[in-house]
């Protein structure tokens, strides 16, 4: 089939192409366009136009909606694909989108043409798996805290936890969620043989052979607050529920860490700002906010006891290379009569 890929500045036309040649069972035609800002920054505020519900008023390359006419495959990224771009591309069969969320795709218009929409919210998974490790293991060992002391001129030897550090091999991580992000979590967590608690609102196989069952439970999320050394949240959720108030701080043990490269919704940040300044518990890192970027003026910012970080979680090379071929893929196993796409929009 044919195929029309459009990249950005994030998944670049050339990963488009790589993906595209790993598959000439798939597609034996393509054509490859560019859509949006020419660096980061200024695409960023593309994405909060697209997640602010404004992707129609974003201009589509006009050779991309030419190329449209006989293909039946689309994947983009960031490109809107809007009832106009459809009525371009009157064979199309599937539409692929390099992301998790469908902000960018008018799915009723698809819907109404019978086209199958896939996204691939695992695309960035093993990018924050490996990074929730990584924070939790600075923030207990003060990492960062050492080095901008160090920086500073500072033999710092005295932290918020000092006298209680105790090695990841003994102490209890709480995982909230157990998707994609939550399931590697796990197993990454299963080589330092720490025990795992895991909240998860269904059943889950113990199939991964890379987790440590035998250290694993799934069990309450009351527990799960209550009995874990370190909580760390992966779960998206429709409704944006706040999962973490004044009352699940007030439950963790004074000596227990929050951590959230999820969402900002899922946190109260005024009562993680209380339960931090009071020591209600021991400690936290936050890779998101509810605006970005943050001032000097925001609260946390002048405790010691948190690491906070710009939105780093997911940022890696391999997190946007990876993922044309990870839907090609998926894409090719469904039409040969295997497992259908995980992330298959209907």
């Amino acid at each position: 089939m044919k195929c029309i890929a459009i990249g950005d500045v994030f998944i670049t036309p050339d990963m488009m192409r790589a993906g595209i040649a790993r598959f000439p069972d798939l597609i034996d035609k393509s054509d490859v366009f560019f859509f949006g800002r020419n660096n980061r920054k200024t695409m960023r505020n593309v994405v909060k136009i697209i997640e602010s519900g404004g992707f129609e008023d974003l201009d589509v390359p006009e050779e991309a909606l030419d190329a449209l006419a006989d293909a039946e495959l689309l994947m983009v990224h960031l490109c809107p694909v809007t009832k106009d771009v459809l009525a371009h591309a009157p064979k199309l069969k599937y539409i692929l989108c390099n992301r998790g969320g469908h902000e960018n795709i008018d799915l009723k218009a698809a819907a109404e043409r019978g086209i199958h929409v896939m996204l691939n919210p695992a695309h960035n998974a093993n990018a924050v798996a490996e990074f929730t490790v990584a924070t939790i293991l600075g923030e207990l060992r003060n990492i960062s805290r050492s080095h901008l002391a160090l920086k500073s001129g500072e033999w710092r030897e005295k932290y918020p936890n000092s006298g209680r550090i105790i090695e990841l091999k003994d102490l209890t991580v709480g995982i909230i969620g157990f998707g994609n992000i939550g399931e590697l979590v796990c197993e990454k967590l299963s080589s330092f043989g720490c025990r795992i608690l895991v909240a998860t609102r269904s059943e889950h196989a113990q199939t991964n052979p890379r987790i440590n069952w035998d250290r694993l439970e799934f069990t309450s999320f009351n527990r799960v607050v209550t009995d874990s050394d370190f909580i760390s949240v992966h779960v998206r959720d429709p409704k944006k529920r706040v999962l973490f108030g004044a009352r699940e701080f007030n439950m963790m043990k004074p000596t227990a860490y929050f951590i959230n490269t999820a969402r900002p919704y899922v946190m109260d940040y005024d009562a993680l700002f209380v339960a931090l300044s009071e020591n209600k518990i021991a400690g936290a890192a936050i890779d998101v906010f509810p605006k970005e970027p943050l001032g000097l003026t925001f609260p946390l910012v002048s405790l010691d006891n948190i690491t906070l970080t710009n939105h780093r979680a997911g940022d890696t090379v391999n997190a946007y290379s990876d993922s044309p071929a990870m839907m090609f893929e998926a894409l090719r196993t469904w039409l040969n009569g295997g497992a259908e796409p995980k992330f298959l929009v209907r």
